[in-house]
């Protein structure tokens, strides 16, 4: 074996399956901090920018062992040819190059079926390189779906592949760090889009208001998926209890912290909201299991790399949020903890309410890298 391409779901299940392996990311510094291959288990992992390897050939060769496979990783795809093509000059034999770069890996979503043996499926699709997840409910031929990302074919390539067919396309908020896939799908498949009026109001795209309280429609006899407006993230923050089970939560809870409310400019208002939220969350059932939107890491994945806690867990897990009992000692916590959002955010926003349109390069762009939605955790250190 000499040079090979390979994908970003290829790299995913090396990693899982703790492959001996070198990851060598040939982008800049910068870009190496700001975003980068993460694992559920450690991995040797390099970082030498691709103009050293022009310039200091010898001493870039020199750092990489020669008894393990080396897997390229670059902004695009052309450096690392560039660099395995270098390597393989230099006596290396077991080279790789990742495939459209490190988008590829940041658009990656990788299926997991987290109720098996049950009468319907509930999937959680997490995306490793936004540390996100969405959500499909499927039953009799009918995938509902929560939160979907722009990648578009995954969704109709995973409901063609299961026999269904998208009916719904729900989200939980309008989002600020990734470009949403309701929309598209909508264009795509011609399902309907359910949104809150707190967040959609003034969108530019067909979508019906959702009601708190009300129950979806998945077949006949299908599980019940109640609507809970939760609002604090943003004033239109939703959840979706599935069966009295499980907790769709969006951005409002997460397994470690609870959502950031400052991305409208309005942290005092919003972080009330956020307040008593979380308080009327605690009064559901301990035992119900909290699907977030995002994670932090993957130390907080499950023994099977899923990313789903009981919420007496989540609660324990966070007591120092969960413990305060007013909305001026809350309002402090989160001043305290959460840092500038990114600039782009409120770009993103505009983009999924299709109140501007970008080209795909920008959207590309816009979209990478992980999230920073969580209100601790992410603080200013």
């Amino acid at each position: 074996m000499s040079i090979f391409l390979y994908t970003a779901a290829e790299l995913f299940d090396w990693l899982t399956a703790r492959k001996e392996l070198v990851v060598l990311d040939v982008r800049n510094s910068t870009d190496f901090q700001r975003f980068q291959i993460e694992s559920p288990y450690p991995f040797e992992m390099l970082n030498i920018s691709y103009f050293d390897f022009m310039e200091i050939e010898e001493e870039c060769v020199a750092r990489l062992p020669r008894d393990k496979q080396i897997l390229i990783v670059c902004a695009k795809e052309g450096s690392a040819k560039f660099v395995a093509d270098l390597l393989e000059k230099n006596g290396f034999r077991d080279i790789g190059y990742l495939q459209d770069g490190i988008k590829s890996w940041g658009n990656l979503l990788v299926p997991v079926l987290l109720n098996p043996d049950e009468p319907y499926e509930l999937y959680q699709f997490i995306r490793p390189g936004k540390a996100s997840c969405s959500y499909g409910l499927g039953y009799k031929g009918e995938l509902i779906l929560f939160d979907p990302t722009r990648a578009t074919d995954f969704y109709l390539n995973f409901a063609q592949e299961r026999g269904y067919t998208i009916s719904l396309s729900c989200e939980t908020h309008l989002q600020a760090d990734y470009i949403a896939g309701s929309r598209l799908l909508s264009d795509q498949t011609g399902c309907q889009v359910l949104a809150n009026a707190g967040d959609f109001t003034g969108a530019q795209f067909t979508w019906t208001p959702l009601e708190n309280d009300q129950i979806l429609p998945i077949a006949a006899d299908g599980p019940e998926i109640r609507v809970l407006f939760t609002p604090g993230h943003t004033p239109g923050s939703t959840c979706f209890l599935i069966d009295n089970r499980y907790l769709i939560s969006g951005d409002t809870v997460f397994i470690k912290s609870v959502g950031r409310p400052d991305l409208g400019g309005k942290v005092d208002e919003w972080s009330d909201y956020l307040f008593r939220t979380l308080q009327n969350i605690q009064q559901l059932d301990p035992a119900v299991i909290i699907l977030p939107g995002h994670f932090i890491n993957w130390q907080e994945a499950t023994e099977k790399l899923t990313f789903a806690a009981p919420l007496k867990q989540a609660i324990r897990d966070n007591k120092a949020i969960y413990d305060i009992s007013n909305e001026t000692d809350f309002l402090k916590f989160i001043k305290a903890n959460i840092r500038e959002q990114p600039s782009e955010y409120a770009e993103i926003r505009k983009v999924n309410a299709n109140l501007l349109q970008v080209d795909a390069d920008r959207a590309e762009e816009l979209d990478l890298g992980k999230n920073e939605c969580a209100a601790e955790q992410m603080g200013k250190g």
